[in-house]
């Protein structure tokens, strides 16, 4: 296994949103290069994977407060 096909460690550093892996690499990387139609993509693609996160975040979301609710004491 290559290097790069590991996944990422969090740090257990200050900034919790510092080290997010690929993403925290995609907000540091220089855009000058990029050309019009290239930027248009990127953000085409990014807007896709935000969506994807956002339905994987509101499964996880539903999924903790069945568990809750399935492990909750009962008061009697």
């Amino acid at each position: 296994m290559d290097e790069d096909d590991r996944p990422r460690r969090r740090s257990s550093g200050e900034d919790p949103a510092g080290d997010l892996g690929a993403a925290s690499l995609l907000a540091s990387e220089s855009l000058e290069r990029y050309s019009l139609d290239e930027l248009d993509a990127r953000v085409a693609l990014l807007e896709n994977e935000i969506d994807r996160i956002r339905e994987h975040r509101r499964k996880s979301a539903a999924h903790m407060l069945a568990a809750e609710a399935l492990f909750r004491p009962r008061s009697t």
